[in-house]
């Protein structure tokens, strides 16, 4: 039996992921929007391991179950927040990838 969670992308984060590497090539160039989809899958892959992955935390401040993970990890720089709840056995849902500027009560 596999260890590892299954993660779902709500059509809101497919959206959202689409948005920020378009967003990304137009101010940075299309390499740094390849380096940065590298960078939104890899901290999307790690929720793969659950929702205790190192550098995930609880807001229930934004709802309740809600957990949120940045991007910013293992040397990586980043400026948003993969958004996510659990939704069944041993399956995160991740609702949105926000920009940590942003308020994420109000967004999700």
């Amino acid at each position: 039996m596999s260890s590892l969670w299954t993660v779902r992308l709500a059509g809101k984060a497919e959206q959202d992921f689409f948005e920020i590497v378009q967003w990304s090539a137009a101010n940075f160039g299309q390499h740094q929007a390849a380096v940065y989809a590298e960078t939104l899958s890899l901290a999307l892959s790690a929720l793969a391991e659950g929702p205790e992955v190192s550098g995930a935390r609880r807001r229930e401040e934004i709802g309740h179950g809600i957990l949120t993970l940045h991007v910013a990890r293992q040397g990586r720089k980043g400026r948003h927040f993969v958004v996510f709840r659990v939704s069944g056995v041993r399956t995160i849902d991740v609702l949105r990838l926000l920009h940590d500027s942003m308020d994420l009560v109000r967004h999700v």
